[in-house]
């Protein structure tokens, strides 16, 4: 009885832990998505870009989510232009950091009666690959761009 006792106490502890650290992940995750802006973008074609427009068209993604999807896409940019990868294994590091951002928002769309579904799969992936055009990264694969998505 006592080992019963002790391994459900066990169970509920990794339990409540796994959800402490994955809450704790999410908000760090999101912690700088709202502080960057197009103007600290260097490159003329990145910093005239619509990002996102057919999102923006389309009411059933919130404004303000999809305001948070161009945050992280900006602060992807000026992740690219700080860094500077030297090849596709490090721009895929920072694609990769940015998509896992993109996946933390998943539950607040569902929490607005939205999700990132194909319509807005395929608007993210082809941003995506546009940054990665414009940043001379001609041989980036989309998919690999976005490999961790949950989406």
């Amino acid at each position: 009885m006592q080992n019963l006792i002790f391994i459900t106490t066990a169970v509920l502890l990794l339990i409540t832990t796994f959800f402490l650290i994955r809450s704790y992940y999410r908000n760090n995750l999101l912690s700088t998505v709202e502080s960057v802006s197009i103007i600290d973008i260097h490159n003329e074609q990145i910093r005239d870009y619509a990002f996102l427009a057919d999102m923006r068209s389309d009411s059933y993604f919130p404004s303000f989510l999809v305001d948070k999807c161009e945050s992280i896409l900006i602060e992807l940019c000026i992740n690219i232009e700080q860094r500077q990868p030297q090849n596709l294994k490090e721009l895929y590091k920072l694609t990769h950091t940015a998509t896992r951002k993109m996946n933390a928002l998943e539950s607040e769309f569902f929490e607005n009666d939205s999700e990132i579904e194909t319509a807005a799969r395929e608007s993210i992936g082809k941003e995506f690959e546009f940054i990665a055009k414009a940043y001379t990264f001609n041989n980036a694969n989309i998919e690999r761009l976005i490999a961790p998505r949950n989406w």
